[in-house]
């Protein structure tokens, strides 16, 4: 009896273990949203308040960078969107790469649902927003309720605690993840400048120098750091927007093992075993060098037996989550609500931007999902319900910090169309937060 019930109880800890890095994901993911609302908020009290021309100013401050004689001079504003937020999409790339080998997006069967809910979220929002702008200058906006962030999405999820199943936080994750290959391909295609082909091959020659690295077994980071800033600096000249660079970097990362886990583990086993057998009472570790000698192989082999690809992921998730996100939004969210602005609210841009992320996202994503299940090409998992995706539609509707970014690239930073896309993004985001935190409050748990 007792040895069945440990069996039955074995699979558990198994379990607890598969899911362990998608909730780490998923706790910086949230906490860095909540820090996303604070720099949000701090950001539009700045702006509105009296050191107001001290905000404008602080991001209009040039910054240099220079080598001999080359010298690359931008303002901070710039540096944030086209620098911190190439490594925002390189980290982006990396999710990406790993959905595709090993997550949600692995298998057919598993990306049918998130990959059509995500085409549903970005074609819907985009057909809106242009049928609300036909004709108009700021058609050029079509792309900017396509967006989800991500962090804010999760971030709300985690003020709702166990009341969200686990399988709807990875089912939104994948759609972010989806939706932002769009949002990359968007951005790579109509978002881009005068194409300058001198500085575009150059930047291919290195996504292809960093590719024959990976080919080669070349792991070290500092290779792929130095091709990798090489392309984006070509890209940055080039007219294809330089965050592109970071999504193409990402690509290029080794994602396999130097050793396998069989003979990684027979290879720890016999350290730890020598670790064992070197141990005397009462002496440290620092005078033993035969102790000290078993832990740097073991280290070693541990660092064999691990790819590049998630080491860096989890080095950099932090950084992107806690500090190049929350200074993006503390740069770029800082918007002047006049009675202008209000006004502006009613303009073909707002209305577009409003109807694409709060109407468009629950349509294109709800019934996708439905339309999925209805055919049997997916099924609905177990404790989830049809009213938990249309929650998850509704907080799609969170575009945000990419809806800014891409605001910026279609109508200029500092352009007053820009201004009231903001304005529009930040209130359609806050009603979609609010709604889809309501929606998901009230939702029980499905049949087990």
């Amino acid at each position: 009896m007792e040895n069945k019930a440990h069996n039955e109880t074995q699979p558990l800890p198994l379990l607890e273990q598969a899911l362990a890095p998608f909730r780490r994901f998923s706790h910086i993911q949230a906490s860095g949203g909540l820090m996303l609302i604070a720099c949000t908020v701090i950001a539009l009290i700045w702006a509105n308040s009296p050191l107001a021309p001290a905000y404008f100013a602080l991001w209009e401050t040039p910054v240099s960078l220079g080598f001999g004689d080359m010298v690359l001079s931008k303002t901070l504003l710039h540096w944030i969107n086209d620098g911190l937020m190439a490594v925002f999409f390189f980290m982006v790339g990396l999710e990406i790469k790993r959905e595709v080998l090993v997550g949600e997006l692995n298998s057919l069967g598993q990306a049918v649902l998130p990959v059509a809910a995500a085409v549903g979220g970005m074609v819907v929002p985009a057909l809106l927003y242009a049928w609300l702008n036909r004709g108009e200058p700021t058609m050029a906006g079509w792309g900017v309720p396509m967006a989800t962030d991500i962090a804010f999405a999760l971030g709300i999820l985690s003020l709702l605690g166990d009341r969200v199943p686990v399988g709807l936080k990875v089912f939104l994750a994948a759609v972010a993840i989806v939706d932002d290959i769009g949002a990359v391909l968007v951005i790579a295609l109509f978002y881009s400048g005068d194409i300058s082909l001198v500085s575009l091959v150059v930047g291919g020659a290195m996504f292809v120098a960093m590719l024959a690295m990976n080919a080669a077994g070349a792991r070290h980071p500092a290779v792929y750091t130095i091709l990798g800033s090489i392309m984006w600096l070509a890209f940055l000249k080039s007219g294809v927007h330089a965050t592109v660079a970071g999504v193409l970097a990402a690509m290029a990362i080794p994602a396999r093992t130097r050793i396998p886990a069989g003979a990684f583990l027979h290879k720890a086993r016999r350290l730890l075993d020598c670790f064992a057998a070197s141990m005397e009472p009462g002496q440290v570790l620092l005078a033993n060098k035969t102790m000290q000698g078993t832990l740097e192989n073991l280290e070693g082999a541990c660092r064999r037996a691990s790819a590049p690809l998630p080491r860096i992921e989890h080095a950099l998730h932090p950084w992107v989550s806690y500090g190049i996100m929350p200074l993006f939004a503390l740069a770029n969210a800082g918007v002047p609500l006049t009675g202008q602005a209000g006004a502006g609210l009613v303009e073909p841009v707002s209305l577009g931007i409003f109807l694409g992320l709060f109407a468009g996202k629950q349509l294109g994503i709800f019934l996708a999902c439905v339309a999925m299940f209805r055919l049997g090409l997916a099924a609905l998992p177990q404790g989830m319900r049809l009213l938990h995706y249309y929650g998850a539609s509704v907080l799609a509707g969170i575009g945000f910090t990419m809806s800014i970014f891409i605001a910026g690239l279609a109508f200029g930073e500092a352009d007053a169309v820009a201004a009231k896309a903001k304005v529009a993004i930040l209130a359609t985001s806050t009603l979609a937060g609010v709604l889809g935190y309501l929606v998901l409050r009230r939702v029980e748990p499905g049949p087990q």
